[in-house]
């Protein structure tokens, strides 16, 4: 598939995705890592159906996305909350809107606010919660219509160093009781590799899938996997991956140019 934008104040044609050809497997983890502006958030809007592809065609179980659905669930940076609903009722919301059976409805928010660890929050409106609480908050609102694929943009982005450690174990346990399909997009690379059955490198602009890698690490993983020799060469094949695309930009001063591998810390 391609996406391209026009451009109204120059009057010329952005290339934005060019030739995705991408399949994701029914309860796979999969994360996208890349250079920045090369597509990665674009594309995940275009699965979500809220972007129309320019080039090919974007299928969900066989069936052709044209705009957004409940078969998809969002999960994005902001975990922008409605903030005159408790936590019960910003989960409950979509249900709502679903026109949802009351009683049902209740009974699976409440299993979910169980699942990712607000039991005793129910009643709490977002402004008394922390930023993890809130994203929990996102993530459980999500996954209550029950969509077929959960889309996630950057949803730690936000957070504290230590606090995004965190959400990533706790998101692998919601991901492993639910194993629903998920699609992750992150520029921290180690969190890419701790979260993933695969990761896809996006090339510089015009994004196109530069190669696609399998991490081969025995599931349940602790954090404490970051540190395994195996993880680490994992970190390095990527970040070495996606500065070749960088430099292709002209966007790396010459001393990392010349320079040896260079790892970004994830602090």
């Amino acid at each position: 598939m391609g996406l391209e934008y026009f451009i109204a104040r120059t009057g010329h044609r952005l290339v934005a995705l060019k030739d995705v050809n991408l399949q994701i497997r029914s309860g796979e983890f999969v994360s996208i890592v890349g250079p920045s502006g090369c597509g990665k958030t674009t594309f995940l809007n275009a699965v979500d159906g809220l972007l129309k592809i320019s080039k090919g065609q974007m299928l969900l179980d066989g069936q052709l996305i044209t705009g957004p659905g409940k078969d998809r669930g969002m999960v994005f940076q902001s975990a922008s909350l409605l903030p005159w609903r408790t936590v019960r009722g910003n989960i409950l919301y979509g249900l709502e809107l679903q026109g949802r059976n009351k009683s049902e409805a209740k009974e699976r928010v409440d299993g979910l606010i169980r699942l990712v660890g607000l039991a005793g929050f129910e009643n709490s409106f977002p402004s008394q919660l922390s930023g993890g609480m809130q994203q929990r908050v996102n993530l459980a609102r999500a996954l209550a219509v029950d969509p077929e694929i959960l889309l996630l943009d950057e949803p730690f982005a936000a957070l504290d160093a230590q606090t995004r450690e965190f959400m990533q174990e706790e998101l692998l346990k919601v991901w492993n009781a639910t194993r629903k399909t998920a699609l992750f997009i992150t520029h921290q690379i180690s969190e890419a590799i701790y979260l993933s059955d695969r990761v896809i490198v996006f090339s510089a602009r015009p994004g196109m899938v530069k190669e696609s890698i399998e991490i081969d690490i025995p599931r349940p993983r602790k954090l404490s996997v970051k540190r395994t020799p195996r993880f680490l060469e994992y970190e390095d094949h990527l970040w070495a991956s996606i500065v070749e695309e960088v430099r292709k930009q002209g966007m790396l001063p010459d001393e990392i140019k010349s320079g040896p591998s260079i790892r970004p810390s994830d602090g």
